[in-house]
């Protein structure tokens, strides 16, 4: 990290040394030292499972007694007597079909892309100390109008992870390190995530070190994302024009506060570098510093997730000068955490500059989860302001359904209107609507059973005068998809 970074640094590592109350129990079990498992940048698990699988614990499948099949049997296998030596077996099968009409929002014919996912993993404990993690995966996909599929949809075998991790425990301070290819999602999932919503998730390269206790933590890293090919193996590498590194520092709150809550914390300070960055047809390189805190947890019914960051740097030979706020807030009706919830998230992102000579005032999202605008991709946190009331409530047993209507528009009519993958819709810039769209969307999200689930989504995108005036349609978007895992 560069001095600008460490100052940073210094200045988040206070607070994630606050004394705290502890916080309440996770549902996989953990350590009395241990920081809640959902909130220390691993990713929240849910009936045992999480998306990063390594952030799994199926020690409670020593017990023969736990096993309900043979395939508990695969989640720990000894392989020493006393069973300190083990290994899990992890794999997932997602067979998916998505189809959209006005693909890229132009007036062409509809598009079908039927999609298949195959992972398979092994995570070998040696000891309580020492680890070693495998991943696999094949993305597959057949259908209509297709293109050109990217590499992350379309790819014969991909080495999805692989990394060693070391820890210890000094007191009551657990102490760890990671190196290797791994998924990251330690900050905002608007920032950073695993894109599930690709076929081939997004995966990192290099090192990831934390110390917690119960009440605090602290997590440094530096990372090159990887660079996938479409064929085997040997084409998938660690990009050397971008670098991303940083510090992030958590605390659990006081449970007495605001009369009775669980809310977690977050500072964190990076940095990201990139060679070949891109704005309005220029390509140089580009510096861009995250400053931000992320406060998320439950006050009563009441669920939060707030985060706002500031960005600054430079892009060639303009100064960066960024924020992004993002508050998403539901209210649970009843006392039940399956009973109904209504809710709205603001979300605005800076825009400007991408197109002239001042301040690069565009936001940017290393790599968050899109699909949190638009389930088509033609949305992201970038010269963006959204609007969207939600509900969502449990039609039947083990289901949620989810329904909500976005409103969104440019923060400055003089720049482009852009998509998930960063690029502008073409011409854009050259309008000046304000109103980007209103965006209907409809989930059901339906575990069918601990390891087989069902998601089905639609969308419909209604085109506003910032896309039409440059030619632009509205579209539809209906996805399934069913996946098995174990």
């Amino acid at each position: 990290m560069d001095s600008a970074l460490l100052r940073l640094a210094a200045a988040a590592i206070p607070l994630g040394l606050l004394p705290v109350s502890p916080a309440k129990a996770e549902t996989v079990p953990s350590a009395p030292s241990a920081y809640p498992l959902a909130q220390n940048g691993d990713g929240a698990s849910a009936g045992g499972y999480s998306l990063s699988r390594w952030a799994e614990d199926w020690t409670v499948m020593r017990d023969p007694a736990k096993r309900d099949d043979p395939l508990d049997r695969l989640k720990y296998i000894p392989l020493d007597p006393d069973g300190d030596i083990y290994l899990t077996l992890s794999g997932e099968l997602r067979l998916r079909m998505n189809l959209t009409t006005n693909p890229n929002l132009r007036e062409v014919d509809h598009q079908r892309q039927d999609i298949n996912r195959i992972t398979a993993g092994a995570d070998l404990h040696v000891g309580p100390h020492l680890r070693f993690y495998g991943e696999v995966s094949r993305g597959g996909i057949s259908g209509r109008n297709l293109g050109a599929p990217p590499a992350t949809l379309r790819n014969d075998l991909v080495l999805l992870q692989y990394f060693a991790e070391a820890k210890t425990t000094l007191g009551d301070i657990d102490i760890g390190a990671r190196y290797g290819r791994q998924e990251f999602t330690d900050g905002p999932n608007l920032l950073v995530s695993q894109r599930d919503n690709n076929t081939i998730r997004y995966t990192l390269n290099g090192f990831r070190g934390w110390v917690r206790n119960s009440n605090a933590r602290i997590d440094v890293f530096d990372l090159r994302p990887t660079a996938y090919g479409d064929l085997g193996p040997d084409d998938d590498v660690s990009d050397p024009a971008r670098r991303f590194s940083g510090i992030t520092a958590g605390t659990v709150l006081p449970q007495n506060l605001l009369g009775g809550s669980q809310l977690f914390l977050d500072v964190f300070a990076w940095r990201r570098r990139n060679l070949v960055g891109t704005w309005g047809g220029r390509i140089g390189p580009a510096t861009r510093y995250y400053l931000g805190s992320q406060l998320r947890g439950d006050v009563g019914r009441l669920a939060i997730d707030w985060s706002v960051n500031h960005q600054w740097g430079h892009f060639i030979n303009q100064d960066i000068d960024a924020w992004q706020v993002f508050l998403a807030q539901t209210w649970r009706i009843g006392k039940a955490k399956t009973a109904p919830r209504i809710g709205v998230h603001f979300d605005y992102a800076s825009g400007g500059g991408g197109y002239g000579d001042g301040k690069l005032r565009n936001a940017y999202s290393p790599f968050g989860n899109n699909i949190y605008f638009s389930y088509q991709l033609y949305l992201t946190p970038s010269n963006l302001v959204a609007l969207t009331p939600n509900v969502s409530f449990t039609p039947f047993r083990n289901a949620r359904f989810t329904a909500e209507y976005e409103l969104a528009w440019r923060d400055s009519v003089h720049d482009a209107v852009y998509r998930a993958n960063g690029q502008p819709f073409a011409g854009t810039q050259n309008f000046r609507g304000r109103k980007i769209a209103d965006v209907a969307r409809l989930q059901l999200a339906w575990n069918i059973t601990p390891r087989v689930s069902f998601t089905g989504r639609y969308e419909h995108l209604k085109a506003r005068s910032a896309l039409t005036d440059a030619g632009y349609r509205s579209s539809d978007f209906f996805a399934g998809w069913m996946s098995f895992r174990f």
